[in-house]
Parts: C-alpha cells; sequence; structure tokens
C-alpha cells in the first residue's frame, strides 16, 4: 500500500487512523497480532521494530524468546472489521543480537523470501508467479465439543439439503442436492451476495480477484479463484484472503471455514495452487512444441514436484483432515501423476491456457489449512531440485495420464504411485526426504524437526480421541 515512512503518516492523518495493528503467522498458520497507538509509530519502528515474547507461537526453541517485528508498509490495508479507526500491517520477525538483529530462519516469511532469493541465485528463474484457488464453506450454525466423556459436532446451512426450516434457518424448498451445487444459481444459491461483497472487500484490500461461483458442495460451498502474484507476495493474500472471509462471514451472523472435509459425503475444500516461471519477463513454461505446450523447464519442475510429492504435502496438507479430502471420487488427487484437463491428477495443465505467458500447471492436492508461507516454499523447492537435477515426469513414470484414474482397472491404478493417505505417512516421507527443502540455506533442519513432532502431536491426539462412530459400530458388541 505505501512505499515510504511519509505515505503512512500522512495516510494515517487524512483517515484519522488511532491504532496500527502488527500481524505474525505462528508455526500452524494462525495469524497472531499486536497493537499500537498511531502515535507511536515512527521511523525507529521500522528501523529496530517492536518487542514482543515469540515463546508461544511454536517454533523450536531459541536461547532468547525475545524477538523484534518490523512492519512491512507495503502490506499495509485499512482494517475493515474495526471500530477504533485501525492500519494493519504484516511483517518480518528478528531475533535479538549484538552487533545487529537478524532475521529469525524459522519465521515462515523468512523462509518464503529465501525460497525466492534462492531461486534468484541459481539463475534459473528471477519469479515465480502463484495463484490460488479458495474454496470454502459457509454455514449458519456450528458447535463442536471434544471431552472426556462427551463428543460430537453440529452443522447448520439454511441451503442444506437436511434442513427442515424447522428451526431459525428457514429451508423454503430450494434446497441443493448433495454435491450438486457447482454453479447453481438463486434462488438455491443463496450466497451470491455474500460472495460478491467479499470479493469486493479483497478488490479494495489489492488482491484482485478473477471470478467466483458456488462450488460442488450443496450447503454453501463458496469458489474464489485470484489473480496471480509472486510466491510470498501471495502467501501475505492468502493470509489477508482469509482473515477478510472470516470476519466478513462472522460479521453477517454465519461462519466460514477453511476445513478440508467438514462434511461427509460431499465435496472438501482445497486450495489448489498455480505456478509458473518467468525470466528478464519471458515465460519459462511454455514451448509450443512439448506436451500440452509446456517447455522442458516446466516438465522439469513437475518432475521434481511429483517426486517430493509425498514429502511436499507434509506442509501442503498438515492436518488430519485434509486426508479425509484425499479419497477417490471427489474430484480431489490420490495419484503422483501429472496430465492435461486431467482433475483426477494431483498436478493439471489447463487446456484452455494458450498464450505463453499464460501457461501453467495447477498443483491440486494442497489446502488452506496449510501454513502458505511453507507450503509456496516447499513446492517451489521441489521444483528447482527437479530442473537442477533434470528429472524427467514421463520418465519416472509419473505420466502423462490422460484418462480418468478412478474409472482404470485396479492392476493398471496399482502402478501409479499414489499420494500419502494420512498425515503420519506425509510425515514419514518428510522425516526421509527433505534435503531438497535444506538446499540454499531455505528450511533450517530445526524448522523440518519441530515441524515433524508438532504435527506428530497432532495425529496422536485423533488417533487417541475416541470417535462417534466408533460407538455405532463398536459399542454393543
Amino acid at each position: 500500500m505505501f512505499k515510504a515512512y511519509e505515505e503512512v503518516i500522512e495516510y494515517c492523518q487524512k483517515q484519522q487512523i488511532e491504532m496500527i495493528d502488527f500481524k505474525m503467522i505462528d508455526l500452524l498458520g494462525r495469524w497472531r497480532h499486536l497493537t499500537i497507538p498511531a502515535k507511536r509509530f515512527n521511523l525507529d519502528t521500522l528501523k529496530y521494530g517492536i518487542g514482543f515474547d515469540g515463546s508461544n507461537y511454536g517454533y523450536a526453541p531459541i536461547e532468547k524468546s525475545d524477538m523484534v517485528f518490523i512492519p512491512d508498509i507495503t502490506t499495509a490495508v485499512h482494517d475493515p472489521f474495526n471500530e477504533v479507526p485501525t492500519l494493519s500491517m504484516i511483517g518480518d520477525v528478528y531475533v535479538i543480537a549484538e552487533p545487529h538483529n537478524y532475521q529469525f530462519d524459522q519465521y515462515p516469511r523468512t523462509v518464503a523470501n529465501k525460497a525466492e532469493t534462492y531461486m534468484q541465485e541459481l539463475q534459473i528463474a528471477d519469479e515465480i508467479r502463484i495463484g490460488p484457488e479458495f474454496e470454502f464453506y459457509v454455514f449458519d450454525h456450528i458447535d463442536y465439543q471434544c471431552l472426556p466423556h462427551k463428543s460430537g459436532f453440529s452443522i447448520d446451512a439454511e441451503q442444506a439439503i437436511w434442513n427442515g426450516g424447522e428451526s431459525e434457518y428457514r429451508n423454503l424448498g430450494y434446497k441443493i442436492p448433495l454435491k450438486g451445487g457447482y454453479h447453481i444459481t438463486p434462488p438455491q444459491d443463496i450466497l451470491y451476495d455474500l460472495r460478491s461483497r467479499i470479493c469486493l472487500l479483497m478488490e479494495e484490500n489489492n488482491i484482485p480477484v478473477k471470478y467466483h461461483h458456488h462450488e460442488v458442495g450443496g450447503p454453501g460451498q463458496i469458489e474464489i479463484e485470484v489473480e496471480f502474484g509472486g510466491m510470498r507476495e501471495m502467501a501475505d493474500k492468502t493470509m489477508l484472503a482469509k482473515y477478510l472471509i472470516k470476519n466478513l462471514a462472522f460479521q453477517e451472523g454465519k461462519t466460514a471455514t477453511f476445513m478440508p472435509k467438514p462434511l461427509y459425503g460431499e465435496a472438501g475444500n482445497g486450495m489448489h495452487v498455480h505456478m509458473h516461471l518467468f525470466k528478464n519477463g519471458q515465460p519459462l513454461f511454455y514451448d509450443k512444441n512439448g506436451y500440452s505446450g509446456l517447455s522442458q523447464t516446466a516438465l522439469y519442475f513437475i518432475g521434481g514436484l511429483l517426486k517430493h510429492a509425498p514429502a511436499v504435502l507434509a506442509f501442503t496438507n498438515p492436518s488430519t483432515n485434509s486426508y479425509k479430502r484425499l479419497i477417490p471420487g471427489y474430484e480431489a488427487p490420490v495419484s503422483i501423476c501429472f496430465a492435461t484437463a486431467n482433475r483426477s491428477a494431483v498436478i493439471r495443465i489447463p487446456a484452455y491456457t494458450k498464450a505463453p505467458e499464460q501457461k501453467r500447471f495447477e498443483f491440486r492436492s494442497s489446502d488452506a489449512t496449510c501454513n502458505p508461507y511453507l507450503a509456496f516454499s516447499a513446492m517451489l523447492m521441489a521444483g528447482l531440485d527437479g530442473i537442477q537435477r533434470k528429472i524427467d515426469p514421463i520418465e519416472e513414470g509419473f505420466g502423462p495420464f490422460d484418462v480418468n484414474l478412478y474409472n482404470l482397472p485396479a492392476e493398471e491404478q496399482a502402478k501409479i504411485k499414489s499420494l500419502p493417505r494420512t498425515l503420519d505417512e506425509a510425515l514419514d516421507a518428510l522425516e526421509k526426504d527433505h534435503d531438497f527443502l535444506l538446499a540454499g540455506g531455505v528450511f533450517p533442519q530445526q524448522l523440518i524437526n519441530i515441524w515433524i513432532k508438532t504435527k506428530r502431536k497432532e495425529s496422536r491426539r485423533v488417533l487417541e480421541q475416541p470417535h462417534p462412530l466408533e460407538f455405532e459400530l463398536y459399542y454393543d458388541l
């Protein structure tokens, strides 16, 4: 939003900004924040930062937990949800040291910056452009509990097929069948105006929107696709988009969730990530004579991403719930392969992209429970490893498979490697295969270790908790 300190001060005076809010990301991908009065914001804030205790953010411990946050004024937005006029900024985290503070190497935004710098130092490309697709559900009611003696959840949505109109959430007969919501129109599509307001709010906050529509999920699934940007920039915008979506839904008396599989039998929420490389402004993924118009560089990138896909999923699909989405029959990929216009492949090349600067592919397994800085960086590092090592996806047996993989005979499906089926399988893969992440000092070993430890703990907790379905299956045996 701003390029100079003076612009910040001028804006604050003009808009009568009273508070400046600083947002940082914890290890798992949640925003944390601290706030100062606008009159306390000065040049020293940009030079020396704001001190805080980083011990509760989930990262591996360091000798001292005192850290400083230095805001990035280019990320500033006027927060639309606070009664007190507030300017909000993302930024970077530094470790306090002598003679100079240094960037905290485990901080996800630092990792993303290092990944882009590493790409440039290799002289492979000077820019990676990322385009995420945001899928989420909007419900009218949610409650859940997980106690030693009681567990379960309850969801209601006005347009849901199970809603009988007997509660405050009316249903006047325009129900959407299970998995029947794709591009549905009003009156079934009761979320049109909310989606439009969300998109206008994103536009106001420098997140250009390509389009929005009702997704497959009947009880209120939404998709919003945004324009491309730099990798770290799009990680910033992913966090901002989730913030805007959740808060506007809450303001409307609804609740938005990016949880990959909130409903059994319904479509899940992914976050497909489109990506392509550029050098000196020229696209590196285009070759009119290549498979589906892709260059050999693009194929090597795909080869690296597919080769390391099981390990990458530990960052792109980092929840136990992620793997309830990655099952056959829901347009979610389960096989490690690539193809053109094939939604059953983990890497899909859109057939509609013809122009050289638009030629790209999408990674379809990822979801928005990820920490976007770590997820995007892991994808990039896998692709760069593929280019450096000339990993050809065709020679590796990754395709192309231009057929519906779900319809292949079992013996043919068995020949195609599968994505991890659980979070623990993805973590196992990451333990065995993470040297590509360490290249160029991008991912610190300590960060990978604490990530695995933290996620193992999550998985163990889910496995140890009795499930309501287990009572149905086993209680009377």
